[in-house]
């Protein structure tokens, strides 16, 4: 992946973007819809801390009032309408980021592309996201190449031919996840030992009926795309049963709080990602920089992926030379190439980003990278 875009770059476009807007007279709004508080909170803070990154970097570049309004989904669906509701008619925004999650994405979508007000998500990956409407964008790429990249890197990495997958059964993130992953992992040969459909629900703790089932089944891996703390439960309880494969997963284990459940046990663990903050392009560490000094603590991919979704907004506006939501919804669906933290990014037809992904390798203190894979 070639990345040669610097912060400086990055300081310019914002400062053309504000520049723009104050001379045309026009307040500029964006509106963040995020989840600071609940299950999924970790997610939806990285996601706020990078999008105030790169917010605070237009502001000391310029000078400049910028708008920036952030409301709280609780990590709930009906909580997220709630919030995109009072953006767009209390607060008036011009242009939308958020949620962190799919299924709360798909709840607050719908009303985004009604009031025809331009929408990224920084982490969503569902590949129904965007289906909702052509306001709708992403920064991240989808649950489908996630599967994908998994696929590939259990058969022809980790030569690994027999597979289970354990589903949040509420989880359109997860079923999305598991669809693309089991479609591509038999295409390559590989076999699903399961003989049902093994799933489990939100906020459970005890999970040890379920991995009877599955060492029972005998795999010699386990595929659990979900959230982190669920993962968390279900990595530690089967390490306890004697079960010590490997286990795969997606972005959505991507928290520190998986190790502060799962401890040790999580290690050898691997999972698809947008971004590592051990890579060594330049881009990345001076990222990585500025995180670390504006919040005590290195980035993980949902931080980058706000600050990407801020960015790609305002290569937009700056493109479209208005602040007009019709203009601003062209100019993102045209986005060709943008240098941002986690690659280069250039929107399909169906404004989703293509470019490229991570496997991080779990150790005891964390996720370092492993390996990249391009689409």
């Amino acid at each position: 992946m070639k990345m040669t875009s610097t912060p400086h770059k990055f300081l310019a476009t914002m400062t053309a973007l504000v520049v723009m807007g104050s001379a045309m007279a026009a307040d500029l709004k964006i509106g963040v819809v995020s989840s600071l508080t609940g299950p999924t909170a970790t997610f939806g803070q990285e996601d706020v801390n990078g999008i105030k990154l790169a917010y605070e970097k237009l502001k000391k570049g310029t000078g400049k009032k910028f708008d920036l309004a952030i409301e709280d989904d609780k990590s709930e669906a009906m909580e997220s309408t709630s919030a995109t509701r009072k953006l767009l008619s209390v607060d008036k925004v011009s242009v939308m980021i958020g949620s962190p999650t799919s299924s709360l994405a798909l709840a607050s979508a719908p009303i985004v592309q009604q009031a025809k007000i331009p929408f990224i998500t920084p982490t969503a990956t569902n590949p129904k996201v965007t289906m909702v409407g052509n306001y709708i964008t992403r920064a991240c790429f989808t649950d489908d190449f996630q599967g994908i990249v998994m696929a590939k890197f259990a058969i022809q990495t980790l030569k690994k031919t027999k597979g289970l997958i354990l589903i949040e059964n509420t989880s359109d993130y997860s079923k999305g996840l598991a669809k693309a992953f089991t479609e591509q992992f038999t295409k390559l040969g590989g076999k699903m030992v399961n003989t049902e459909e093994l799933t489990y629900a939100a906020k459970d703790t005890d999970y040890q009926s379920l991995l009877r089932k599955v060492k029972r089944a005998n795999p010699d891996f386990i595929f659990v795309p979900g959230y982190y703390v669920e993962v968390g439960y279900i990595v530690k309880q089967a390490r306890a049963l004697g079960i010590n494969i490997p286990f795969l997963g997606g972005d959505g284990w991507a928290s520190p709080k998986l190790f502060e459940i799962a401890g040790a046990t999580v290690k050898g663990s691997y999972i698809s990602s947008h971004f590592a903050p051990d890579d060594k392009a330049p881009i990345v560490q001076n990222f990585v920089k500025d995180y670390e000094k504006a919040y005590g603590t290195k980035p993980g991919s949902f931080a980058a992926l706000g600050y990407d979704s801020l960015g790609i907004i305002a290569d937009a506006i700056k493109r479209a030379k208005s602040t007009k939501p019709s203009d601003i919804r062209d100019a993102l669906a045209a986005t060709k190439d943008y240098q941002g933290i986690t690659g280069t990014i250039t929107f399909d037809k169906d404004r989703n980003p293509m470019k490229s992904a991570v496997v991080l390798e779990a150790t005891t203190s964390g996720f370092i990278f492993h390996s990249r894979v391009n689409p």
